[in-house]
């Protein structure tokens, strides 16, 4: 019996650890601190987005390039484009003409989020 509480205690810590390092600075899903910007490149490296929320005026067309070392997508939250998958390496532009905020997603890894806003 006493080994079983001592398993479930083990276990206890372990999901613990792997908690705090998930949601720390450190654990490679952060987005490098760039949470607003104008230039139409963004950069995913690290599981993330460099920017989290662009900021462009209508007819700029926004490149986005996969510096991770495996495939990602951008993918709009409301279906409105998808760059199919990206290989490490590679790039996806699309060119934004309407006014309004458009939040998208990786596919493949759901916790990877940003947005443009078109001005």
């Amino acid at each position: 019996m006493k080994s079983i509480v001592k398993l479930a205690s083990l276990s206890t810590i372990i999901v613990v650890c792997l908690v705090i390092f998930g949601c720390s600075k450190n654990s490679g899903y952060s987005n490098g601190g760039n949470t607003t910007s104008t230039d139409p490149n963004v950069s995913i490296k690290n599981f993330a987005f460099t920017v989290t929320t662009l900021k462009i005026g209508a007819g700029v067309t926004v490149k986005w390039t996969n510096n991770d070392g495996t495939s990602h997508t951008v993918t709009a939250d409301d279906g409105s484009f998808n760059s199919g998958n990206i290989a490490p390496g590679a790039s996806f532009t699309k060119k934004f003409n309407t006014k309004g905020t458009f939040a998208y997603h990786c596919s493949i890894h759901p916790m990877m989020t940003a947005s443009v806003v078109v001005e």
